[in-house]
């Protein structure tokens, strides 16, 4: 047991970090979320941040953009030209995924500067994905809305996690050239 322990000894530190960490910064999030349970259900700093920031985005394309709390949801709902398009979530504001990035990247931990320089690059990167996904989202329901499904479960996953996925393997490419040095 011990000698298949030291086999395996590589891949059992990932999955415990990842793990670890997954679960750590998952229940500070959820602690986090919990703070701002209010009966008007209004939501969390980040959906609201993420919900602004889209909004100066879709903006800046020429549309005019009205963001407001939803009444009975802690969310916000999102209307382009008067026409409501999207209601922006707690799973909208990129936190989750964040959290995901960060705990791979703990398992796969380098060089300390480079590793923490990439953790930081990838959080900015991935919020800043965040926001295009959303514009993307709410200007393709708007001009298209015929392909709404299709836009909210292909496209919106797809570039979100399609970008923590090409963070993961660059990381892996910079990790294995370090380990080689």
């Amino acid at each position: 047991m011990l000698q298949l322990f030291k086999k395996y000894r590589t891949v059992l530190k990932f999955l415990v970090t990842f793990l670890g960490s997954y679960v750590i910064f998952s229940a500070l999030y959820n602690w986090y979320l919990h703070s701002f349970s209010t009966s008007t259900y209004y939501p969390d700093f980040f959906t609201h941040l993420v919900a602004l920031q889209s909004r100066a985005v879709i903006s800046a394309f020429g549309y005019e953009v009205v963001v407001t709390p939803a009444l009975n949801f802690p969310s916000m709902d999102l209307f382009l030209n008067e026409n409501f398009v999207a209601r922006i979530i707690e799973g909208c504001n990129s936190i989750s995924i964040i959290i995901l990035f960060v705990s791979f990247m703990l398992a796969f931990f380098g060089k300390l500067k480079s590793t923490l320089f990439y953790i930081l690059a990838g959080i900015v990167i991935v919020y800043i994905m965040n926001i295009v996904r959303i514009v993307v989202l709410s200007i393709g329901i708007y001009e298209l809305p015929q392909f709404a499904h299709f836009l909210h479960q292909v496209v919106f996953p797809l570039i979100i996690y399609g970008t923590v996925f090409v963070l993961w393997i660059l990381w892996i490419r910079i990790y294995s050239k370090q380990m080689r040095e």
